[in-house]
């Protein structure tokens, strides 16, 4: 039985590092981070897990898919696609399977595992035009 990739959540600053900068790059090394359990999160990362992309800052949305391309410290990420609609903080904050999520009650934390509902529910509340 082969195990599904983690998902993971980072966060970046569009006017330091946007999607459109990813996507222009190909690849970049998530580097950076500071907060032990963010750093402990990007450790944990393997080559082929899925990453959610998430504009802090003004945007406060999550815009893009990307895919860890080579583990280590720190892990190499690259784009796969944008959302078909960014899905914006305050829809994930509704949403019940986000309730005890890092991402709603640790709102400074920079790397998020996600689970696979969730991973889930951003996809459809991107398809849901919210």
């Amino acid at each position: 039985m082969t195990q599904r990739p983690a998902t993971w959540l980072l966060k970046t600053e569009p006017s330091e590092f946007s999607y459109a900068d990813l996507e222009k790059a190909g690849k970049a090394r998530w580097d950076g981070v500071a907060n032990p359990v963010a750093l402990a999160n990007l450790r944990a990362m393997n080559k082929g897990d899925r990453v959610v992309i998430y504009h802090t800052g003004k945007e406060r949305k999550v815009v893009g898919l990307a895919q860890v391309v080579a583990a280590g410290d720190p892990p190499e990420v690259a784009p796969t696609g944008r959302l078909e609609n960014p899905v914006p903080l305050q829809a994930i904050k509704e949403h019940e399977l986000f309730a005890t999520s890092p991402l709603v009650t640790i709102g400074r934390l920079s790397v998020v595992p996600l689970d696979e509902k969730q991973w889930k529910a951003l996809l459809a509340l991107s398809r849901a035009k919210i």
